[in-house]
C-alpha cells in the first residue's frame, strides 16, 4: 500500500506540537510494516536542519488566482524507513515559525496553507503509483482542502483516480477560519461557498471541508468522536460531524517507548521498571533535590503543561489552598499565561519546601518530574488525546485526570473498578470534584502494597504506534473499498 502523509508539521523537520510527532511516528510505524509511506510537509524554517534535495522537475505553478506563486519540491530525509517531500515557497513559509510568531497567527495564513494544499495535491499526483492501491491521509485545518480539490478535480489527476481518502481532526479548538473572500485562492466553483459546502457563518472553514469531502475520518479517541458530536466540542462542526457520524472511526495515539521507558531512559538518575521499582525511590528522592521538597514522607504530586485555562489551571489554582493542606509536594512546570505563571511563583514562597514551580519547559526536567512522581495531575477541562498520562502511566505515576476525551479513553478508575483500575478521574469540572479525586488518591497512596499493584498495572500497559499504525490500516482498507466503487 502507498500512503502519502499530508500534514503542516513533522518531526524532524519542523514541530509545534503532537501533531508533528503523529507525523513522525505513525509513518514510521506503518513504513516498518512494510508500507511505502510519504510525509508531504511545507518547508519551513528549518527548526531541525536536515537535508532536502531539490526535484525541478516537478516544479509548479500553484493558481492563486491574484497570484502565481512557484512551489517548489524537495526530497527530505527523515533519518527512518519513511520518506519525506517538502513544499516550499520561501515568502510563504521562510518564517520563525509554522503558523505565527510571538504576536498571533500570520496574517495571510489563507494563503499560505491553500497554497500548501494545492502544492500537496499535485505532490501526491507525482508520488502515486497507479499500479498501486493509494491512500492519501490529512491531518487538521492546514490540509482540509486537499480531499475537497480531489474530490472536485479527480479528472485533473490520473494518478489519483481510485485514492482513498482520510481526514484526521486531531483538535476543533482551531477549524481554519478566513474571510469569505479567500475563498477565490481554493480555485473551487463559488457553488461551494454555501452552508453545505465550505461556507461557516460567512466565513470559510477549511476543516470543513476535511470533514465533507473526506472518504473517511478519524480521531485521536472515542469520548472525543462523542464530545464532538455536540455544541460544547463540536464548536460549531457538530452538525456537520452527526451528518458524518457514520464515517468517523476513533484510533488512539501511540507512545514512542523508545524514549519514554523508565527501563531505559538516560535522562533519570536511576532506571527502574515494574518488575524492578528499586529505582523510583531514587528518582523520588532526585526529585525532592530539584524541587527543594523537605519531607520524603508526603505523596510527590506533579503537573506538567502549558498554563492556560483549557489544561485545568483555572480549578487548579481555584482547589490550591485546600490542595496544600493536603499531606503532599506538589512539583509545577510550565508556560503559559502570566497571571497563572506570577500566581504559582508567588506559592512557592507561600508554601516553601512544599510546593515548587519551575518557569521552564525542559524535556529533561518532565522526565525527571515523572520518574520522581507518585501522583501526576491532569485536571484538563478539555483534552482530545493527550499524551502526559500516557507518560505518566509508564512512569509509576499515577495518574488523576478529568473525565474528557483521551483522559477518559486511558485511565481506568479505580473507584468503579478495583483491583483493575490505573488511576483516579472525577466527571464534573469544579475544583470540588478534582479535589475528592486527589484526595482518593493520596489515602490510597499511603496503602503501599494495593499502590505499587497499581503502579505496576499502568507501567505494564502498551500504547505503541505499531497498535495505532495496524487500526490505521484497517481503517485504509475500508476506504479502498469506498475508493473502488467510484465511478
Amino acid at each position: 500500500m502507498q500512503i502519502i502523509f499530508i500534514t503542516p508539521e513533522a518531526v524532524p523537520f519542523s514541530r509545534v506540537g503532537g501533531l508533528a510527532d503523529v507525523s513522525f511516528h505513525l509513518p514510521r510505524a506503518l513504513a516498518n510494516q512494510g508500507h511505502q509511506v510519504t510525509v508531504v510537509v511545507p518547508k519551513h524554517r528549518n527548526m531541525t536542519p536536515q537535508k532536502f534535495t531539490e526535484i525541478p522537475e516537478w516544479r509548479s505553478e500553484i493558481d492563486l488566482s491574484l497570484s502565481r506563486p512557484i512551489a517548489h519540491f524537495y526530497r527530505g530525509d527523515t533519518g527512518e524507513a519513511h520518506q519525506a517531500v517538502l513544499v516550499g515557497f520561501d515568502e510563504l513559509f521562510d518564517r520563525p515559525g509554522v503558523y505565527g510568531n510571538e504576536f498571533g497567527d500570520y496574517d495571510d495564513n489563507a494563503e499560505r496553507f491553500i497554497f500548501f494544499s494545492r502544492a500537496a495535491l499535485l505532490a501526491a499526483s507525482k508520488l502515486a503509483n497507479p499500479d498501486q492501491e493509494v491512500i492519501i491521509h490529512c491531518h487538521d485545518w492546514p490540509t482540509g482542502l486537499v480531499p475537497m480539490c480531489l474530490k472536485h478535480w479527480r479528472a485533473s489527476y490520473p494518478n489519483l483516480k481510485k485514492a482513498g481518502t482520510v481526514f484526521t481532526y486531531h483538535n476543533l479548538a482551531n477549524q481554519g477560519l478566513f474571510l469569505n473572500y479567500d475563498f477565490v485562492m481554493t480555485g473551487l466553483d463559488w457553488s461551494l461557498f454555501t452552508y453545505e459546502g465550505l461556507e461557516f457563518h460567512g466565513q470559510m472553514n477549511l476543516t470543513k471541508a476535511g470533514l465533507l469531502a473526506a472518504d473517511l475520518i478519524t480521531t485521536v479517541s472515542r469520548k472525543y468522536a462523542k464530545e464532538t458530536l455536540t455544541p460544547t466540542f463540536g464548536l460549531g462542526l457538530e452538525g456537520v460531524l452527526q451528518t458524518r457520524q457514520d464515517y468517523i472511526i476513533p484510533i488512539q495515539n501511540g507512545v514512542d517507548y523508545a524514549t519514554w521507558n523508565p527501563a531505559t531512559d538516560p535522562h533519570i538518575i536511576a532506571n527502574y521498571s515494574a518488575d524492578n521499582l528499586r529505582g523510583k525511590a531514587e528518582c523520588r528522592r532526585n526529585l525532592a533535590k530539584i524541587f527543594g521538597f523537605t519531607n520524603l514522607d508526603l505523596s510527590m504530586v506533579s503537573m506538567t503543561c502549558r498554563l492556560l485555562p483549557r489544561k485545568g489551571l483555572d480549578i487548579t489554582i481555584t482547589a490550591l489552598e485546600d490542595m496544600m493542606n493536603l499531606p503532599i509536594n506538589l512539583a509545577i512546570m510550565g508556560l503559559g499565561e502570566t497571571h497563572y505563571q506570577d500566581y504559582l511563583t508567588e506559592a512557592t514562597e507561600r508554601w516553601p519546601g512544599r510546593l515548587s514551580y519551575k518557569k521552564v519547559n525542559s524535556l529533561k526536567l518532565i522526565h525527571n518530574i515523572l520518574a520522581g512522581s507518585d501522583i501526576f495531575i491532569m485536571p484538563s477541562r478539555f483534552e482530545p488525546y493527550g499524551l502526559e498520562q500516557l507518560y505518566a502511566l509508564r512512569y509509576g505515576a499515577v495518574p488523576v485526570v478529568h473525565s474528557t476525551g483521551g483522559l477518559d479513553d486511558t485511565v481506568l478508575d479505580l473507584a468503579t473498578n478495583p483491583g483493575e483500575g490505573t488511576g483516579y478521574k472525577f466527571n464534573s469540572y469544579s475544583a470540588e470534584a478534582f479535589l475528592e479525586a486527589l484526595a482518593r488518591a493520596i489515602r490510597d497512596f499511603n496503602d503501599k502494597h494495593p499502590w505499587a499493584e497499581t503502579m505496576r498495572r499502568g507501567m505494564n500497559l502498551n500504547y505503541s504506534w505499531d497498535i495505532s499504525a495496524s487500526c490505521y490500516l484497517d481503517v485504509y482498507r475500508q476506504v479502498l473499498k469506498i475508493a473502488e466503487k467510484r465511478d
